[in-house]
């Protein structure tokens, strides 16, 4: 694997302005804002990085105009009876069993070492990018100063980003302006956001770069590490069904990322496991709409955890329900 080159002095690129609802932003034109002023100088101050070094980069970013418009609507504002079938189909259960054929040894010594088993890994590289083939075509750093400076809801997370972005470039000496990545400017085969690319990716083959964008044994040791140092339990159930009883169940919170529930208090609710379950643990309860009406899930801890690697629980219960498919077609084929 060859190692890119950061150009940090590239020339300034006439292109033709772009009008949106923010104005009219081309290459060059943030450097002229005092927000961005400020976003810069706070950089230099508080990680040492040159202000000319900085306007180098931020100077050749420009405003996406569809980037706001896909953060407005994204997947999981869709109901679960149409956000499942994006993710939980023939196609990519098919492609996820060759994954796992294809990196067996990479997915065992992966569970050996972090405790997650390769189903999970590969259910999220498969939701993700469907394993690896379809990253994203938007340039990070445009994606991040969009949102950053031009999406005010979320400008504080999204500009935070956008410096977590140019100190992983520095670090990894990658080049800030061929990268390219989801419209909110996740990157790789597992998607990560910049500050998730610098704490957690790890060079799995100890090549000496940590690539998620075209090394699949960083990639999968990328997304294990950040399931372990987000206390996945191995071994531990995921999620299962639930049924329910009257109308009690009305009055808890449903879809809830966090387990808050015991079986006795949902139990009380009317709402049992279609499996036996047992013990003390804490579960969250879900509600979702379904192709045959409401569907009822508990969530475990483990659930939590992928949560964590994406807030929605449509997210979280489609990467569950594909990794069991691809497990369950991987062992009938075997």
């Amino acid at each position: 694997m060859k190692s890119r080159l950061l150009r940090f002095l590239l020339p300034f690129i006439a292109i033709v302005p772009i009008c949106t609802s923010a104005g009219i932003i081309q290459r060059g034109d943030y450097l002229q804002r005092e927000d961005v002023r400020a976003f810069i100088n706070k950089m230099h101050q508080e990680h040492g990085v040159s202000v000319q070094r900085l306007e180098s980069i931020i100077a050749q970013a420009r405003q996406q105009t569809r980037v706001l418009e896909l953060i407005a609507k994204p997947a999981e504002g869709k109901p679960w009876r149409d956000y499942r079938p994006i993710f939980v189909n023939e196609k990519r259960i098919a492609a996820g069993v060759a994954f796992w054929n294809d990196n067996e040894k990479l997915l065992e010594n992966a569970e050996s070492r972090f405790g997650v088993p390769p189903e999970i890994i590969t259910a999220i590289i498969g939701v993700e990018t469907f394993y690896g083939t379809r990253m994203g075509g938007f340039p990070v750093l445009d994606s991040l100063a969009t949102l950053g400076f031009d999406y005010p809801p979320r400008s504080k997370f999204f500009s935070k980003e956008l410096e977590q972005f140019i100190l992983f470039t520095l670090e990894e000496n990658m080049d800030p302006f061929s990268l390219k990545g989801s419209y909110a400017g996740a990157m790789g085969m597992g998607q990560f956001m910049p500050s998730s690319y610098r704490q957690y990716a790890v060079d799995f083959d100890r090549d000496g770069q940590r690539d998620l964008f075209n090394n699949s044994a960083d990639a999968i040791g990328s997304v294990a590490n950040y399931f372990a140092r987000h206390k996945w339990r191995q071994g531990d159930k995921i999620a299962t069904r639930a049924q329910v009883k009257g109308s009690k169940y009305r009055k808890l919170k449903a879809n809830e990322r966090k387990p808050r529930y015991t079986l006795k208090q949902l139990a009380a609710a009317g709402v049992t496991p279609v499996s036996r379950l047992s013990g003390n643990e804490k579960l969250s309860f879900l509600a979702l709409d379904g192709n045959k009406g409401k569907e009822f899930w508990l969530g475990h801890h483990n659930f939590f955890v992928i949560t964590q690697y994406n807030h929605s629980v449509k997210y979280a219960l489609a990467v569950y329900e594909l990794s069991e498919a691809i497990k369950a077609r991987r062992n009938n084929a075997h």
